[in-house]
Protein backbone atom coordinates (compact mmCIF):
# COMPACT_ATOMS: atom_id res chain seq x y z
CA UNK A 1 0.00 0.00 0.00
CA UNK A 2 1.42 3.36 -1.05
CA UNK A 3 0.39 6.96 -0.42
CA UNK A 4 1.23 10.01 -2.53
CA UNK A 5 1.05 13.56 -1.23
CA UNK A 6 0.27 16.36 -3.68
CA UNK A 7 -0.38 20.08 -3.91
CA UNK A 8 0.00 23.12 -6.17
CA UNK A 9 1.82 26.34 -5.39
CA UNK A 10 2.72 29.78 -6.67
CA UNK A 11 4.17 32.75 -4.76
CA UNK A 12 3.82 30.96 -1.44
CA UNK A 13 6.56 32.80 0.42
CA UNK A 14 5.58 36.20 -0.97
CA UNK A 15 1.97 35.68 0.16
CA UNK A 16 2.86 34.16 3.55
CA UNK A 17 1.83 30.54 3.08
CA UNK A 18 3.38 28.01 5.51
CA UNK A 19 4.24 25.79 2.55
CA UNK A 20 7.26 24.11 4.14
CA UNK A 21 5.36 23.13 7.28
CA UNK A 22 2.38 21.98 5.21
CA UNK A 23 4.48 19.54 3.19
CA UNK A 24 6.43 18.36 6.22
CA UNK A 25 3.23 17.59 8.11
CA UNK A 26 2.46 14.55 5.91
CA UNK A 27 5.91 13.77 4.56
CA UNK A 28 6.51 10.95 7.12
CA UNK A 29 3.59 8.86 5.80
CA UNK A 30 3.82 9.42 2.03
CA UNK A 31 6.02 7.60 -0.46
CA UNK A 32 6.25 10.67 -2.70
CA UNK A 33 5.10 14.29 -2.68
CA UNK A 34 4.16 15.87 -6.02
CA UNK A 35 4.13 19.66 -6.35
CA UNK A 36 2.75 21.53 -9.35
CA UNK A 37 4.85 24.68 -9.05
CA UNK A 38 4.19 27.69 -11.26
CA UNK A 39 6.71 30.43 -11.91
CA UNK A 40 6.31 33.09 -9.26
CA UNK A 41 7.32 36.73 -9.01
CA UNK A 42 11.05 37.59 -8.97
CA UNK A 43 11.02 38.26 -5.21
CA UNK A 44 9.37 34.92 -4.33
CA UNK A 45 11.47 32.10 -2.78
CA UNK A 46 8.96 29.24 -2.79
CA UNK A 47 11.08 26.64 -4.57
CA UNK A 48 14.12 27.47 -2.46
CA UNK A 49 12.13 27.03 0.75
CA UNK A 50 10.66 23.71 -0.36
CA UNK A 51 14.04 22.42 -1.49
CA UNK A 52 15.43 23.23 1.96
CA UNK A 53 13.35 20.32 3.30
CA UNK A 54 15.95 18.08 1.69
CA UNK A 55 13.68 15.13 0.93
CA UNK A 56 14.06 12.87 -2.10
CA UNK A 57 10.32 12.17 -1.86
CA UNK A 58 9.55 15.61 -3.32
CA UNK A 59 9.04 15.91 -7.07
CA UNK A 60 8.32 19.20 -8.86
CA UNK A 61 6.22 19.68 -11.99
CA UNK A 62 6.79 23.04 -13.68
CA UNK A 63 3.51 24.66 -14.75
CA UNK A 64 2.12 27.86 -16.25
CA UNK A 65 -1.08 29.53 -15.09
CA UNK A 66 -3.65 30.58 -17.70
CA UNK A 67 -6.35 32.68 -16.01
CA UNK A 68 -8.10 33.31 -19.32
CA UNK A 69 -8.65 29.61 -19.98
CA UNK A 70 -9.28 28.86 -16.30
CA UNK A 71 -11.08 31.89 -14.79
CA UNK A 72 -13.07 32.21 -11.56
CA UNK A 73 -10.66 30.16 -9.47
CA UNK A 74 -10.63 27.20 -11.88
CA UNK A 75 -6.86 27.45 -12.29
CA UNK A 76 -6.58 26.20 -8.72
CA UNK A 77 -8.46 23.04 -9.69
CA UNK A 78 -6.47 22.71 -12.91
CA UNK A 79 -3.16 22.94 -11.06
CA UNK A 80 -4.40 20.44 -8.48
CA UNK A 81 -5.25 17.99 -11.26
CA UNK A 82 -1.80 18.38 -12.80
CA UNK A 83 -0.21 17.28 -9.54
CA UNK A 84 -2.79 14.53 -8.94
CA UNK A 85 -2.29 12.99 -12.38
CA UNK A 86 1.43 12.57 -11.68
CA UNK A 87 0.84 10.63 -8.45
CA UNK A 88 1.61 6.91 -8.36
CA UNK A 89 0.25 5.91 -4.94
CA UNK A 90 -2.81 3.80 -4.14
CA UNK A 91 -4.13 6.70 -2.06
CA UNK A 92 -3.54 10.42 -2.68
CA UNK A 93 -3.29 12.88 0.23
CA UNK A 94 -4.03 16.45 -0.87
CA UNK A 95 -3.04 19.46 1.20
CA UNK A 96 -3.26 23.06 0.10
CA UNK A 97 -0.27 25.15 1.12
CA UNK A 98 -2.11 26.84 3.99
CA UNK A 99 -3.16 23.49 5.50
CA UNK A 100 -1.37 21.07 7.81
CA UNK A 101 -2.24 17.98 9.80
CA UNK A 102 -1.24 17.30 13.40
CA UNK A 103 1.17 14.42 13.80
CA UNK A 104 -1.21 12.75 16.25
CA UNK A 105 -3.59 12.05 13.37
CA UNK A 106 -1.09 10.43 11.00
CA UNK A 107 -1.53 6.88 12.39
CA UNK A 108 -5.30 7.11 11.80
CA UNK A 109 -4.75 8.15 8.17
CA UNK A 110 -2.40 5.24 7.49
CA UNK A 111 -4.63 2.77 9.33
CA UNK A 112 -7.68 3.72 7.26
CA UNK A 113 -5.73 3.62 4.00
CA UNK A 114 -4.73 0.05 4.83
CA UNK A 115 -8.16 -0.95 6.12
CA UNK A 116 -10.06 0.17 3.02
CA UNK A 117 -7.41 -0.52 0.37
CA UNK A 118 -9.39 -3.43 -1.11
CA UNK A 119 -12.85 -1.97 -0.43
CA UNK A 120 -13.72 -0.50 -3.83
CA UNK A 121 -16.79 1.23 -2.42
CA UNK A 122 -14.59 3.63 -0.45
CA UNK A 123 -12.99 6.25 -2.69
CA UNK A 124 -11.94 8.86 -0.16
CA UNK A 125 -11.66 10.01 3.44
CA UNK A 126 -13.39 12.93 5.07
CA UNK A 127 -11.52 15.13 7.55
CA UNK A 128 -12.77 17.59 10.14
CA UNK A 129 -11.52 21.18 9.75
CA UNK A 130 -10.25 23.79 12.16
CA UNK A 131 -10.17 27.23 10.51
CA UNK A 132 -7.81 29.53 12.39
CA UNK A 133 -8.41 33.24 12.05
CA UNK A 134 -6.30 36.28 12.87
CA UNK A 135 -3.86 34.42 15.08
CA UNK A 136 -3.10 30.83 16.11
CA UNK A 137 -5.42 30.84 19.11
CA UNK A 138 -8.80 31.70 17.61
CA UNK A 139 -10.82 29.68 15.11
CA UNK A 140 -14.19 29.62 13.40
CA UNK A 141 -17.25 27.52 14.05
CA UNK A 142 -19.60 29.24 11.66
CA UNK A 143 -22.13 28.56 8.92
CA UNK A 144 -19.77 30.37 6.57
CA UNK A 145 -16.83 28.01 7.18
CA UNK A 146 -17.00 24.38 6.00
CA UNK A 147 -16.60 21.91 8.89
CA UNK A 148 -15.44 18.90 6.85
CA UNK A 149 -13.82 18.16 3.50
CA UNK A 150 -12.22 15.38 1.44
CA UNK A 151 -8.44 15.31 1.62
CA UNK A 152 -7.52 11.70 0.77
CA UNK A 153 -8.80 10.09 -2.44
CA UNK A 154 -8.26 6.79 -4.17
CA UNK A 155 -6.01 7.06 -7.21
CA UNK A 156 -8.69 6.87 -9.90
CA UNK A 157 -8.34 8.75 -13.20
CA UNK A 158 -11.94 9.95 -13.21
CA UNK A 159 -11.70 11.67 -9.82
CA UNK A 160 -10.88 15.33 -10.42
CA UNK A 161 -10.46 18.47 -8.41
CA UNK A 162 -13.76 20.31 -8.08
CA UNK A 163 -14.77 23.96 -8.45
CA UNK A 164 -11.90 26.10 -7.12
CA UNK A 165 -10.05 23.08 -5.69
CA UNK A 166 -11.97 22.90 -2.43
CA UNK A 167 -13.07 19.32 -3.05
CA UNK A 168 -13.12 16.36 -5.48
CA UNK A 169 -15.71 14.74 -7.75
CA UNK A 170 -16.07 11.86 -10.24
CA UNK A 171 -16.02 13.47 -13.70
CA UNK A 172 -16.02 10.81 -16.46
CA UNK A 173 -14.86 11.93 -19.91
CA UNK A 174 -13.69 15.23 -18.45
CA UNK A 175 -12.99 18.00 -20.98
CA UNK A 176 -10.14 19.33 -18.82
CA UNK A 177 -11.66 22.80 -18.49
CA UNK A 178 -15.10 22.96 -16.87
CA UNK A 179 -14.52 22.21 -13.20
CA UNK A 180 -17.89 23.72 -12.23
CA UNK A 181 -20.25 21.62 -14.33
CA UNK A 182 -22.30 19.02 -12.43
CA UNK A 183 -23.78 17.35 -15.52
CA UNK A 184 -22.70 13.74 -15.74
CA UNK A 185 -20.66 13.95 -12.52
CA UNK A 186 -21.08 12.19 -9.16
CA UNK A 187 -19.94 12.81 -5.62
CA UNK A 188 -17.15 10.74 -4.11
CA UNK A 189 -18.13 8.02 -1.61
CA UNK A 190 -16.12 8.66 1.53
CA UNK A 191 -15.54 7.45 5.08
CA UNK A 192 -15.22 9.99 7.88
CA UNK A 193 -12.05 9.39 9.86
CA UNK A 194 -10.87 10.68 13.22
CA UNK A 195 -8.47 13.28 11.86
CA UNK A 196 -8.47 17.05 11.46
CA UNK A 197 -6.96 19.51 9.02
CA UNK A 198 -5.57 22.73 10.48
CA UNK A 199 -6.32 25.58 8.06
CA UNK A 200 -4.17 28.72 8.36
CA UNK A 201 -5.42 30.61 5.33
CA UNK A 202 -6.56 33.56 7.44
CA UNK A 203 -3.55 33.75 9.73
CA UNK A 204 -1.29 36.41 8.25
CA UNK A 205 -0.12 39.92 9.12
CA UNK A 206 -3.01 42.23 8.16
CA UNK A 207 -1.13 43.84 5.26
CA UNK A 208 -0.22 40.42 3.82
CA UNK A 209 -3.76 39.16 4.34
CA UNK A 210 -4.94 42.05 2.19
CA UNK A 211 -2.24 41.32 -0.37
CA UNK A 212 -3.26 37.67 -0.53
CA UNK A 213 -6.90 38.63 -1.04
CA UNK A 214 -5.97 40.94 -3.90
CA UNK A 215 -4.11 38.04 -5.47
CA UNK A 216 -7.16 35.80 -5.09
CA UNK A 217 -9.32 38.43 -6.80
CA UNK A 218 -6.96 38.35 -9.78
CA UNK A 219 -7.27 34.55 -9.95
CA UNK A 220 -11.04 34.96 -10.01
CA UNK A 221 -10.78 37.61 -12.75
CA UNK A 222 -12.46 40.25 -10.58
CA UNK A 223 -11.99 43.78 -12.03
CA UNK A 224 -10.37 46.32 -9.68
CA UNK A 225 -13.01 48.10 -7.62
CA UNK A 226 -15.49 45.25 -8.00
CA UNK A 227 -14.12 43.13 -5.15
CA UNK A 228 -16.56 41.84 -2.58
CA UNK A 229 -16.31 40.70 1.01
CA UNK A 230 -12.81 39.91 2.26
CA UNK A 231 -11.13 41.13 -0.91
CA UNK A 232 -12.58 44.63 -0.73
CA UNK A 233 -10.27 45.59 2.15
CA UNK A 234 -7.38 46.31 -0.15
CA UNK A 235 -4.66 47.81 2.08
CA UNK A 236 -4.80 46.50 5.64
CA UNK A 237 -7.12 43.61 6.43
CA UNK A 238 -9.38 44.15 9.45
CA UNK A 239 -10.05 40.79 11.10
CA UNK A 240 -12.62 42.32 13.44
CA UNK A 241 -13.24 41.39 17.10
CA UNK A 242 -11.66 38.01 17.81
CA UNK A 243 -13.46 37.48 21.12
CA UNK A 244 -16.52 36.38 19.15
CA UNK A 245 -14.65 33.34 17.87
CA UNK A 246 -13.69 30.08 19.54
CA UNK A 247 -10.50 30.03 21.59
CA UNK A 248 -7.88 27.36 20.93
CA UNK A 249 -5.67 26.18 23.81
CA UNK A 250 -4.37 22.86 22.48
CA UNK A 251 -1.19 22.18 20.48
CA UNK A 252 -0.56 22.84 16.81
CA UNK A 253 1.28 20.46 14.45
CA UNK A 254 4.89 20.36 15.60
CA UNK A 255 6.05 21.40 12.11
CA UNK A 256 4.27 24.73 12.65
CA UNK A 257 6.33 25.67 15.72
CA UNK A 258 8.88 27.75 13.81
CA UNK A 259 6.15 29.46 11.81
CA UNK A 260 4.19 30.34 14.97
CA UNK A 261 7.28 31.94 16.55
CA UNK A 262 7.13 34.49 13.71
CA UNK A 263 3.76 35.79 14.95
CA UNK A 264 4.37 39.51 15.49
CA UNK A 265 1.11 41.28 14.59
CA UNK A 266 -0.77 40.96 17.89
CA UNK A 267 -0.87 44.74 18.30
CA UNK A 268 -2.71 44.99 14.96
CA UNK A 269 -5.53 42.68 16.06
CA UNK A 270 -8.74 43.52 17.92
CA UNK A 271 -9.43 41.16 20.80
CA UNK A 272 -12.60 42.78 22.13
CA UNK A 273 -15.11 45.56 21.51
CA UNK A 274 -17.30 46.48 18.57
CA UNK A 275 -16.30 46.01 14.97
CA UNK A 276 -15.17 48.94 12.85
CA UNK A 277 -18.46 50.07 11.30
CA UNK A 278 -16.72 51.92 8.49
CA UNK A 279 -15.86 48.63 6.79
CA UNK A 280 -18.06 46.04 5.13
CA UNK A 281 -19.11 43.19 7.41
CA UNK A 282 -17.35 39.88 7.07
CA UNK A 283 -19.79 37.10 6.19
CA UNK A 284 -19.54 35.55 9.66
CA UNK A 285 -20.52 38.92 11.20
CA UNK A 286 -23.86 39.21 9.38
CA UNK A 287 -27.13 38.58 11.21
CA UNK A 288 -28.09 35.82 8.77
CA UNK A 289 -24.85 33.93 9.29
CA UNK A 290 -24.92 34.32 13.06
CA UNK A 291 -28.54 33.10 13.19
CA UNK A 292 -27.81 30.08 11.00
CA UNK A 293 -24.73 29.27 13.09
CA UNK A 294 -26.76 29.40 16.32
CA UNK A 295 -29.42 27.06 14.92
CA UNK A 296 -26.85 24.64 13.48
CA UNK A 297 -24.72 24.44 16.60
CA UNK A 298 -27.48 24.48 19.23
CA UNK A 299 -30.43 22.74 17.56
CA UNK A 300 -29.00 20.62 14.74
CA UNK A 301 -25.89 19.16 16.35
CA UNK A 302 -23.56 20.96 13.95
CA UNK A 303 -25.39 19.93 10.76
CA UNK A 304 -25.28 22.72 8.18
CA UNK A 305 -28.40 24.23 6.64
CA UNK A 306 -27.88 24.23 2.89
CA UNK A 307 -24.11 24.14 3.28
CA UNK A 308 -21.63 22.94 0.66
CA UNK A 309 -21.43 19.14 0.99
CA UNK A 310 -19.74 17.61 -2.00
CA UNK A 311 -19.45 13.99 -0.83
CA UNK A 312 -21.48 10.87 -0.08
CA UNK A 313 -20.79 9.75 3.46
CA UNK A 314 -20.75 5.93 3.75
CA UNK A 315 -22.28 4.74 7.00
CA UNK A 316 -21.38 1.58 8.82
CA UNK A 317 -17.81 1.56 7.56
Amino acid sequence: MTISGFTFVRNATKLYYPVKASIESILPIVDEFIIAIAEGDPDDRTREVIESIGSDKIRFIETVWDLNKYPNGLEYAHQTDIAKDACRGDWLFYLQCDEAIHEKYLPAVVANCKKFLDDAEVNGFLFRYKHFYGDFWHYHISHDWYPKEIRVIRNLPNIHSWRDAQSFRHIPDFDGVDYFSKKGTTKVDVVAIDAEIFHYGFVRPPELMAKKNRNVSISYNVPPGKERGYSRQLDIFDYGPLDRLQQYTDTHPAVMDEWITQFNWKDQLQYEGRRNRSRQKHEHETFKDRLLTFIEQNLLGGRLIGGFKNYNLLKGK
